[in-house]
């Protein structure tokens, strides 16, 4: 007696492998039925790699923005205080004002957008979006995103008598775990997993000190 594969299937479950004459047999809906769910999965693990990919970016955009406007910050308070120097008020003005310059070179500091100083960094401190679109601290609603501002003063380090700041804007965020990544917080700045950097320099060109 030659058996065929599918016989032998069919015998194995026990199961008559032709449920009428002309139809299907029902070792192939249950093939069918395999197939189809193996591919429903696929698919629905395709979507959500998608969706997890989409999320990575937008959070990535938007820290990217995040760091640009922490220099554009330091820039604005840095430009004020030209301003100040040049009217004579407040006396005794300095490029470095509210700068925080020892907090910053040492453990960083923070602002929002409409800030005219920088205050110390603290871990956990998130950003808030208010109903405006602009991220401050303190009202709106909470985000998943960090921002910490570290400037050093060059060439000696010095910030009474050097006239380089380099800065450094780390924005990151709470991600959390997914098929692709293990889950992190906004504390802890990991570059290409949930962390963007931003450096640039900026001169006292206005009022040279060396």
């Amino acid at each position: 007696m030659e058996y065929h594969p599918k016989n032998l299937i069919c015998s194995m479950f026990h199961v008559p492998c032709s449920m009428k004459k002309g139809g299907f047999t029902i070792i192939e809906l249950i093939i069918s039925i395999f197939i189809l769910s193996v591919a429903l999965v696929g698919i629905f693990n395709a979507f959500s790699i998608i969706t997890i990919l989409t999320s990575d970016s937008v959070n990535r955009l938007t820290a990217t923005y995040l760091a640009q406007e922490g220099m554009e910050i330091v820039r604005n308070i840095r430009d004020i205080n030209w301003l100040n120097m040049d009217s004579g008020v407040p006396v005794g003005a300095t490029w470095v004002d509210g700068l925080n310059t020892t907090t910053c070179a040492t453990t960083g500091c923070q602002a929002g957008y409409a800030s005219t100083s920088l205050s110390p960094y603290t871990a956990g401190s998130y950003l808030y979006l208010n109903a405006n679109g602009f991220y401050g601290y303190g009202s709106g609603t909470k985000t998943k995103f960090e921002r910490k501002i570290t400037i050093t003063f060059l060439p000696t380090g010095n910030f009474a008598s050097d006239y380089i700041m380099k800065i450094i804007v780390q924005v990151s965020w709470d991600k959390k775990a997914t098929i692709l990544n293990s889950g992190v917080s906004a504390d802890t700045c990991t570059e290409g997993n949930n962390c963007v950097k931003s450096e640039e320099t900026l001169y006292n060109w206005y009022y040279p000190n060396h």
